[in-house]
Order: structure tokens, then C-alpha cells, then sequence
């Protein structure tokens, strides 16, 4: 899609701590096999995570990651921007690099309005109303054994 796998992986990630029961520590790597993903690239996704205060790291016996309270009302546009950089959604579709009206590429007019609409719904959906959906049954995050993560109906 249009996100780079480290934000797929952050935010995979980021749901299923938060579909989990709250304060409940969840090892590496069972998050990373539950979602199909390299245990060592999520560890330090999630290590990055506890440094900015959305997930909480418990060492010891019971330990592992939860979801800070405060990141349920993160919302995904927020977390990509940590994942890829403030200016994640700037830029020309085509990668060029002046494209603005006056000197638009062949899909910017085109573009413009889509990628408004996109950042308006990645704005609006926050980690805690995605957890929701999938604590409710209407979406899954979920690792499917044809090597494909199954996401949605």
C-alpha cells in the first residue's frame, strides 16, 4: 500500500496491544507471531514506542509490552508521522521534487483531493477506535498461514 512496512508493523502492532485487556504485558514475540512479523524489526519498533510514551515495557517474569492508556487516543496519521517523519505526506506522488499548482505533475490535481480525504481519515481513526473494531469483531489483525496478513471483513 502506500505506508512503508515500518508503519504497517507500528500500528499492527499498536492495535493488537490495544485490543489486548488493559495493563496485560505481552511478550515480543508472541505480538510478532500473532501478526506474521520479524520479532527483532517489531522489538525495536516497540522499544521506540516506550521511549515516546505509548507503549509501557515490563521486565521480569510476567513481563513485555501494553499499551499506554494516553495511546489509545493517538491517531494513525499520528503514529506514521513517528514512523516516517513529519513530512510522511508531503511530497509528489511521482516523486518529484518541485510539485505544487503552479507547477503541478501529471497527477497532482488528481491527487490532491485524494490524499486530503486519505489525512483526513487517517486524523479521525485513532489507535483506541481501531482496537474497538477489532474487540467488537469487525476487523481482524491477524497473521494467515498462506503467508498473507488478513485485515478487515
Amino acid at each position: 500500500m502506500l505506508l512503508s512496512r515500518t508503519s504497517e508493523y507500528a500500528l499492527q502492532a499498536l492495535i493488537y496491544l490495544a485490543s489486548r485487556p488493559p495493563g496485560e504485558a505481552v511478550l515480543n514475540r508472541e505480538v510478532a507471531g500473532h501478526l506474521g512479523v520479524p520479532a527483532p524489526y517489531l522489538g525495536k519498533i516497540l522499544k521506540e514506542f516506550v521511549k515516546r510514551g505509548l507503549v509501557v515495557s515490563h521486565k521480569g517474569r510476567k513481563g513485555g509490552y501494553a499499551i499506554h492508556p494516553s495511546a489509545l487516543k493517538v491517531s494513525i496519521r499520528a503514529v506514521v508521522e513517528m514512523t516516517e517523519g513529519q513530512g510522511a505526506f508531503e511530497g509528489c506522488l511521482l516523486g518529484l521534487k518541485v510539485c505544487a499548482a503552479e507547477t503541478a505533475c501529471p497527477v497532482h490535481h488528481t491527487w490532491s483531493p485524494l490524499k486530503a480525504g486519505l489525512l483526513e481519515l487517517l486524523s479521525r481513526h485513532t489507535i483506541g477506535s481501531m482496537a474497538e473494531a477489532v474487540q467488537a469483531g469487525r476487523y481482524r489483525v491477524v497473521w494467515s498461514p498462506s503467508g498473507r496478513k488478513k485485515s478487515g471483513r
